[in-house]
This record gives structure tokens, sequence and C-alpha cells, in this order.
């Protein structure tokens, strides 16, 4: 049975028993305790913790997840995945532990002709919490489930919690047996290889404090309603009814070792080094491209930094199987076209998946290339001491710092005839993830309480009216302080106030919130920011600033008009740079975030490379033109699909509801799914200026514009500072790039000639510092401190010719500089000395200590730097003892 045809038995199952079918959430929410998504509940939270109500009694969907917990693991068993498809059925208050078991049995028993899985209801077991016979006693009714076959465990394996406090319960979890040949007998408690656990039953009741009764410790409530979370593992599922040993192997993931194989030369199933490598080739390919068609772009931090990780992983496991030659192209295209049938966004949105992870491969490679040659240096050093083993100091600095794998170092200091301290390697990267999980758990919270706003989420949404009016009236419903509700608020106070409707914006979609008041009689109140609880009521942050506002309140709620005609101009101009941005540059210029505000934008798209002069000039003359056009600013609201028909874009990530409203400026030229506030026409987003444009992280672009009269106010300061120049300069201001010109290159000549002095200088003074040569030892050394001003190149050509002038006897100089508060040295040594066993770069730490200085080389040549000018003399008396300890 194919992957995608267990997912639809699934959906049909549940759909026919009554259940509404959710589509999957992003990868992506907005949730303060998860990276991605890694349960089919998390969409559904707000529901379980009793922040809204549900639209529906029960649902079923097939979520999207990742978990990243294990990303090491992956490969190395054949159990663990980053990406995969958790299918589950939801019960809010309807039916509950009875109803759970009965649908769960009724699938996974029935025959495939009859749309179920068809398993053997003989080789089905299941376990219960040990404190829940009620379970027990429902599977041996329902089921027949004979009680040899049903294990009791503890909290730890058979109790579910968010991991903060809020709804848990009880859960029962069903195995496969899958035979003697895969494992001992005796069931799960034994053995989960051999029974292999496919779907999870949770029976949220309880409500658990600050102590997990996973952990063994009670709940301290009930829940008023008792819930269902179930959770399906599909890829389980699927290599069990395919007939295949384990996840890797199944119609959905073995097409990616399969052109692994063809890309390295090497066959799966014959080495487990090599296999561990297909696997993490497979694993990782497809989570990636799930990540990518979710909006993440790889960086250095969060989201980005654990899709970046997995594309590295992918590139090097590809490198170290054979395949020597770019293929991250290759894999994606796999994966579009195997999942391509559950995820048709995989098709349409290809060349911009294919061009984020081949730009991630294109930079990771040239970082195997520099890592290299740093290897080698590291190699060379340690051979030139006589040692065998590269530090775990060095191969933790090429792998954190320059993002060179362990992996391949490992396999580069085996070719080289090195090994590697891999234990001194592991010790700092578990002190750095100890740091990293001591920084994620300071930031981690629970979940914020929004059950004052639940009752207005369920029965009193806010209706916008910002669309067509700028002051509105409205009643009070709610004031809010600290938290929870008060009925009045007096001048000098800060509160929350919720109102039946408003003209004010709330922040949403890049365009920050609207500035406005509420007026009453005596009562003036000032809104500062408008915020969206669960996207439906609209909670306005005032301060009162004279009288008193109570709730049941009748007032009037003003828009500062000002503010809305910059805020409108904003954001209809971010629309238009992101079409001009698609035109120039062609559909693969993909928003990735914005921000617009009165008079100002900012949009950063997907894209690879900065962009040319003439790039951005044509993006603003784009955008110019069309606002020149004066084309209508037309608005629609309709289903999302028929608004995808249409060809408007959506943000990645973004989840949108059934109803979705279109704006459209100029029929084709612009088309995207927005709830902003808009101009009516486009001239009346006034000029647009774009002021530069910048990186925010691999494959992630920004441009930054004013637009209307801030755009007008900043092109009338850069006239005046160009006329300022010009008048400076005594031309007219079209002569004014190629006076600077010629201005710029007579400073160049002046510098060389300058520098040509300097450099003069310097070298006349190293006669007299070879004069002032003495005799230490059986070595003549010079240890001195050089002019003033003499630092960095000028300090190594002095010094290599001091030490010229001192022949062929054995000779050692050690010059120190005083530049900017900083202390430059340069150390010496010719063969003689070397000979003699005076290494300059050994002769570093005589000295030092006392400058606050570090730095380092080889026999014949150290150089580096200290800050402290005060610590030379203390330096010079240094290196002569440790010279004359050595010459003797």
């Amino acid at each position: 049975m194919q992957t995608h045809d267990i997912r639809r038995r699934f959906l049909d199952h549940f759909v026919k028993a009554g259940h509404t079918e959710v589509p999957s959430a992003s990868l992506v929410l907005d949730d303060p305790n998860l990276l991605f998504v890694n349960a089919g509940m998390v969409q559904f939270k707000p529901y379980f913790l009793g922040q809204q109500t549900p639209p529906f009694p029960t649902a079923t969907s097939v979520q999207k997840c990742v978990r990243t917990g294990d990303i090491e693991n992956v490969g190395v068993t054949t159990r663990h995945n980053t990406f995969f498809q958790m299918a589950g059925n939801f019960s809010f208050g309807d039916y509950f532990k009875e109803g759970a078991i009965t649908l769960a049995w009724e699938l996974i028993t029935k025959p495939q002709s009859e749309g179920g899985y068809g398993f053997d209801p003989e080789r089905i077991w299941v376990t219960a919490y040990n404190q829940d016979p009620e379970a027990a006693e429902i599977w041996r009714r329902v089921a027949g489930m004979p009680d040899e076959r049903i294990q009791f465990r503890d909290g730890a394996d058979n109790y579910w919690d968010m991991g903060v406090p809020g709804p848990g319960g009880p859960c029962s979890e069903i195995y496969y047996d899958r035979g003697p040949e895969y494992g001992k007998e005796g069931g799960p408690v034994v053995d989960e290889d051999r029974y292999i656990e496919i779907w999870n039953l949770v029976f949220m009741q309880d409500v658990r404090g600050d102590l997990s009764p996973k952990k063994g410790h009670p709940p301290v409530g009930v829940l008023p309603k008792k819930n269902i979370d179930t959770g399906m593992g599909v890829e389980r599922v699927a290599f069990l009814l395919q007939g295949v040993d384990n996840v890797y192997e199944t119609d959905l993931v073995r097409p990616v070792i399969t052109k692994a194989e063809s890309l390295s030369g090497r066959t799966y199933g014959t080495d487990h080094q090599a296999d561990v490598r297909f696997r993490v080739i497979a694993d990782h390919a497809r989570t990636a491209v799930m990540l990518i068609a979710d909006g993440v772009n790889p960086g250095n931090e969060g989201r980005g930094y654990v899709l970046r990780r997995l594309l590295r992983r992918i590139i090097r496991s590809a490198r170290l199987l054979g395949a020597d030659k770019p293929s991250m192209a290759e894999f994606v295209t796999v994966v579009r076209d195997t999942m391509a049938e559950s995820y048709p966004e995989l098709v349409t949105d290809f060349d911009r998946i294919l061009t984020v992870a081949v730009g991630e491969e294109t930079a990771f490679l040239k970082t195997l290339s520099s890592g290299s040659k740093l290897f080698d240096t590291a190699a060379e050093s340690v051979k030139a001491a006589g040692k065998t083993t590269i530090g775990g100091a060095e191969a933790f600095a090429l792998h954190d710092t320059y993002g060179f794998p362990i992996d391949l170092t490992l396999e580069m200091a085996s070719e080289a005839g090195l090994q590697v301290d891999e234990e001194g390697f592991r010790s700092l990267m578990a002190e750095q993830r100890r740091r990293a999980k001591e920084d994620a758990q300071s930031r981690k919270h629970a979940h914020t309480d929004l059950s004052v706003y639940k009752d207005f989420v369920d029965t009193a949404a806010t209706e916008f009216t910002g669309f067509d009016e700028l002051s509105s009236e409205a009643t009070v419903l709610a004031l809010i302080s600290g938290g929870v509700r008060v009925p009045t608020a007096t001048a000098g106070e800060s509160v929350e106030v919720i109102l039946d409707r408003s003209p004010l914006y709330a922040e949403s979609g890049g365009q920050i919130a609207d500035i406005g008041s509420i007026s009453a009689p005596g009562l003036s109140v000032k809104v500062n920011d408008v915020q969206k609880i669960a996207k439906k009521v609209w909670t306005h942050k005032v301060t009162v600033e004279t009288g008193q506002i109570t709730e049941g309140d009748v007032v009037r709620v003003d828009v500062d008009p000002a503010w809305r005609k910059g805020a409108t101009q904003g954001h209809s101009g971010t629309h238009m740079v992101h079409a001009a941005l698609r035109q120039v540059l062609g559909p693969n210029a993909t928003q990735a975030g914005s921000l617009n505000k009165p008079g100002y934008l900012r949009f950063d798209f997907s894209w690879q490379g900065a962009l040319s002069e003439a790039q951005r000039n044509d993006i603003e003359a784009v955008a110019n033109d069309a606002i020149g056009a004066d084309f209508a600013v037309n608005t629609m609201v309709t289903d999302l699909d028929s608004a995808k028909a249409m060809g408007a874009m959506a943000l990645f990530g973004e989840n949108y509801g059934n109803e979705v409203r279109v704006v459209e400026i100029g029929g084709p030229f612009s088309m995207e799914l927005c709830g902003g506030t808009h101009v009516g026409h486009s001239s009346q987003i006034g000029p647009v200026t774009l002021l530069g444009e910048s990186s925010v992280g691999s494959g992630v672009r920004r441009v930054e514009a004013f637009v209307g009269l801030d755009s007008y106010r900043y092109l009338a300061k850069e006239r005046a500072l160009l006329a300022g120049v010009a008048s400076s300069l005594k031309v007219p201001t079209d002569e004014v790039p190629a006076r600077i010109e010629t201005l710029v290159d007579r400073l160049r000549v002046a510098e060389k000639e300058l520098e040509a002095v300097k450099a003069a200088s310097v070298l006349a003074s190293a006669g007299t510092l070879a004069d002032s040569a003495e005799r230490i030892g059986s070595v003549r050394a010079v240890v001195a401190q050089a002019p003033d001003g003499v630092g960095g190149n000028d300090l190594r050509t002095l010094a290599a010719d001091v030490r010229g002038r001192l022949g062929s006897d054995p000779a050692v100089v050690v010059l120190f500089g005083t530049v900017d508060g900083k202390v430059p040295f340069v150390v010496n040594a010719n063969q003689g000395a070397q000979d003699a066993g005076i290494k300059a770069g050994e002769l570093v730490s005589s000295f030092g200590p006392a400058i606050g200085g570090r730095g380092g080389g080889k026999g014949e040549t150290a150089q580096g730097s200290g800050s402290n000018p005060d610590g030379i003399a203390q330096a010079l008396s240094g290196v002569r003892a440790r010279i004359s300890e050595l010459a003797s």
C-alpha cells in the first residue's frame, strides 16, 4: 500500500465517522515553545488549552512534523526521522476513550478491500498507563484483546503532556509484532524493534502543574471537558504495509537513496557506515525541502540554522560516499516527484525551493574548500611538532568557526596518517550544547494565559471598520489590566481596551498598528498600540489622559489621519516593490518578510547574491512607473482556492482561513493576499526611493525604501548635501562626480608618495638597529623598540632587513612597535639561530604576557600583537633572558 493511499484512507475513515478534515498547518507556527511543529495536535493547542472554543466537535488531519532533537541519530538507527507525517483524530469534549479505541481498532484491522489497513488482529499489542485500568478494560471489550497482549507502563512511557503546565493525560499505544526474526518475544516492554509502535491514543483529562505526571507527580486538576488527541506515524505504517524493514526503504524515501547510489557509485545495504550516510541524505533531503517550502531559509540561528545544518549534512554525506560533483538539485527533484501527490506546492514552488537548496550547496562547497586548507595547516603544525594527534580544540574550531564537519576532519586526518582528539572535540561540543540548552530554557516559557480573552474570541470578535472609515462609534466590552478584567480605569492608568468595533488597524502582515484616540464627554484616551488575539479580537493598549473609562461605555474611536495616510502609502509601496522585484529578478524573488510604517518600508525576499546597481535602479524605476500609471487599487474577499487560482501570492509559513482578502493593483502587476490598509490609487503612494540593499541571511536579501513625503524629504536632503559639496568644490553639481574622482586620484598618488617616504625612513633605521646588535651567548641579537608609528607590514620589512644586515652568523631580531595603543611585534631567527635551538615561534611566550599579547609562527618567523605598551620594557628584558638561556 503506497504512502499516499495510507494518508487518504486515514482521513476518509474519520471523515466518514463525522470528523472535519483539517489541512496540515505550516511547519512554522508562532509558538514560543516550538522551533517547528512536532506533533499533530499543535495547531489545535488553543482548543486543548481552553483559550478558544473549537469550531467543530471532532477533527482529523495529517500534519507535517519536524523533530530535531535526534539529528545525530538519524541514519545510525532506522527509527529516527527529522521529517514525518502524523495522522491524527481529535475530539474536543465529544467522544472519549471508548470512541478513540473503537475508531482506531476498526481502521487498523478492517480489510484493505473495505478501506482499512488490514493488519492481523493477532499481531496487535497495546500498552496502557499503569494507573488507567479503564483503558485496558475497553481494549478487552471492544477489540477482544487478550490480557497477555495488554502491557502496563509508568508515566515516562504512557503519560503525555505538553512539557509545560496545562492539559495532559494517560495514553494507550498500539504496537505491531513484526515476528521472531526481528527480536525477542515478550511484547513492547521487552523489544521495541520487533514490536513497532504505530499509533498513540492520548486521553486528555488532567491539568498538570509545574511537575509532570510523566515523572510520577500527581495532576493538579481535572479538565472541564475530556479530549482525545491521537497520533499515527504514517511512515511507520507504510514500512509495515509495504513489507520492508524500515522507513528508509518505503516508496517515498528509497528513491532518494537510489539517486544517491547512482551519483556515488556505491550500493546501499553493503556497508553500515555507508548506509548511515545514505539514510542521512534521504531523511534530510525530505526535511529540507519541506522546510524551504514553508518559508524557512538557511541562516546562522534558530530555524535557519537547523535547515543549514541539514543541508550541509546532505552535502557532507554525499561527498563521503564519493559523489564529487554538486548533487543537491538531484535530491531535491526526487523529493518533489515523490511527495507532490500529497503536497502539490512542491511543484508550484519548485524553482524557489531549488534555488535556496542549491545556493546553500554552492556556499558550503566553498567552505569545504577553505576548510581543507585550514586543515592542511593544522596537520602540518602537528607533524612539525613531532605529534600524531590533531587537538580537540583545533577540530572544534574547524567545525564551529568554519563549518567544517568533524567527519571530514576524521577522514582527512586518517589519510594524513594522523588521529583526532575526538574526546576533546566531543567535550567542547557538549559544552556548547549545554550553553545553548540553558539559553533556550531561559527563553522558553509556558503558554501565555489568554483565558481572559476567551469569551470574546468565542462570541465577540471585533468588527474592523477601518477599511471604510477612520472614526467609529463603539462599546467598551472589557478593560484588562495585568491579565485580569477591571471595571474602570482613570487618568494616568494604562490598560487594554476591548471594543465591539474599531477602525484602528491591529498590527499584522508586516504593517504596524495604527495610533489614535478613544473619547467621550469628559474622557480622553490615547491609543498607543493595537494587537490581535487569535486573529479575532482587537486589544487596544491605551493610556487614559483625562476622565474615567468604564466597561459598557459608548465611545468614539478615531484613527490619526496623518498616520493612516502614511501607513497606507507604506503598505501599498511594499506591494509595488515586491511586484517590481519579481519583474526585474524573476518569480524566484519571493517575499520572506516585511515591515511597513508611515513613510517607510522594509522588504525581505529570497535571492542569492547582492543586487547590482543596475538591478536596484531598475527595481526603483519599475515601481515608480507603476505608481505614475495611477493604477486602481481593488480589494475583494473570496475563498482561498479561488484566490490562488487568480494568481494571488501568499506569504510562506502563513496559515490562512478559507476566506481571504485579495489586494490587486494594476491587474496582473500586483495581486497578493493581504489584510492591510491601502491607498485608493497607486499615484497616492508618492515616489519610492530605495535606500539600500543588504543581506539578512543566506539566501535572503533586504531592500529598504522611503515613500511619499518621506521620500521627498530624503531626496531634498540628498540634494542639499550635493549642493554643499558642489559649493565646497566650486563646481556645478553635475560636475561633482568628475571633480571627486580627480581628487581621489590625486589623493592616491599622494598616499603612495607618503608611503614611499615612510618606507625609506623605516629602511634607513635598519642600519642603526643592525649596528646596535648585541652578543647574547652564541648569537647576535637585535632586541629593540622600532621607531614610533612603525607596525604591520613595515615592521616585518624592517625586521627582515635588519636580519639580512647581520650576515650568516646565528642571529635573532625581535622588534616591537606602537600603533594606536597596540603593540605589534615580529620575531625573526636565521638558520644559524634555529640550528642553535632558537625558534622564533617559541620566543613569543617569553614576552607575550608582558604586553598582553599573543601570536605565533614557525622556526623562522613569528608575529602578533599586544595591548599593553607599558609592558614593552619588561618584554625586552624577558626575551633577552630567554635568548640567553637558549643560546647557552
